[in-house]
C-alpha cells in the first residue's frame, strides 16, 4: 500500500519511524520510504476489514491487545505531546469549545509522560484484519503516555452513538491491562475538548469526571 502524506499533515511526520520501531508487532510493516516525497510503502493487511465490524466485547479485547504491543519506550525523533496539546487547547478555547476550560484545568494538573510511543489516532477504523491478527495503520506517533491514546477508541466507530455504559466497559478493559483509570478519563476530556463538537460526545465526556 502506497501512502503519500500531505505537507500540512505534520502529525504523520514520524509515521515511518514508528513503523520501523514496531517492526510488524501490532502494526503494518514499512517496506520502503521516500522522505523527500513524503511517501511510504507499507504492508497490506488482508482481508483488511476494520474493527468496526466486530462485536463490542471482542473488538475491545483486540484493541487492548494491539495497543499494548504498540506502547513501548521511545525517544527522538518523535515529538512530545506536551509541546502540542497546550496549543490545541488554546485553539479550542478561542473557538469557544464547551469543554476547553475544564480541559485546561485538568491538563495543567497533569505531569505528562514523555517516554512512551503512542499511536495518536487509535480507533476501530485504524485496526485492520490481517489473517487471524489485527494490525494498526495510519499512526500519528508522538511521545506521551498510553492513557492519551484511549480517547479515539472511546468515540468510535463512525456512525455509532457514544454511550456511557459502553464507554465505562471500554475504560475498564484498558484499566485491566494496566492503564490508570483517572488519567484515561482526564485525557478523554482533554482530547475531546479540541477534537469533538458532537453533543453526545460532550455529554458522555463530562460524565466521566
Amino acid at each position: 500500500m502506497l501512502k503519500v502524506t500531505p505537507v500540512d499533515d505534520d502529525e504523520s511526520d514520524e509515521e515511518a519511524d514508528a513503523l520501523v520501531l514496531w517492526a510488524g508487532d501490532g502494526a503494518v510493516r514499512l517496506l520502503r520510504r521516500d522522505a523527500r516525497r513524503r511517501a511510504i510503502l507499507v504492508e497490506r493487511a488482508r482481508p483488511g476489514s476494520d474493527l468496526a465490524g466486530v462485536d463490542e466485547e471482542d473488538a475491545t479485547a483486540i484493541a487492548v491487545d494491539v495497543a499494548t504491543r504498540l506502547w513501548r519506550p521511545a525517544a527522538a525523533p518523535f515529538r512530545w505531546i506536551g509541546d502540542h496539546v497546550p496549543r490545541w487547547l488554546d485553539n479550542a478555547a478561542r473557538r469557544g469549545a464547551p469543554l476547553a476550560p475544564r480541559a485546561r484545568s485538568l491538563y495543567d494538573g497533569l505531569k505528562v509522560g514523555r517516554e512512551t510511543l503512542v499511536h495518536g489516532d487509535f480507533h476501530h477504523h485504524n485496526l485492520l484484519a490481517d489473517g487471524a491478527r489485527y494490525l494498526a495503520i495510519d499512526p500519528k506517533p508522538m511521545l506521551g503516555e498510553p492513557e492519551f491514546d484511549v480517547y479515539s477508541y472511546l468515540v468510535n466507530p463512525l456512525g455509532s452513538r457514544m454511550r456511557r455504559d459502553v464507554t465505562e466497559e471500554r475504560l475498564a478493559a484498558f484499566a485491566a491491562a494496566g492503564l490508570d483509570d483517572g488519567r484515561m478519563r482526564a485525557w478523554a476530556l482533554i482530547r475531546g475538548a479540541y477534537l469533538s463538537s458532537k453533543p453526545q460526545h460532550l455529554e458522555v465526556l463530562r460524565a466521566l469526571l
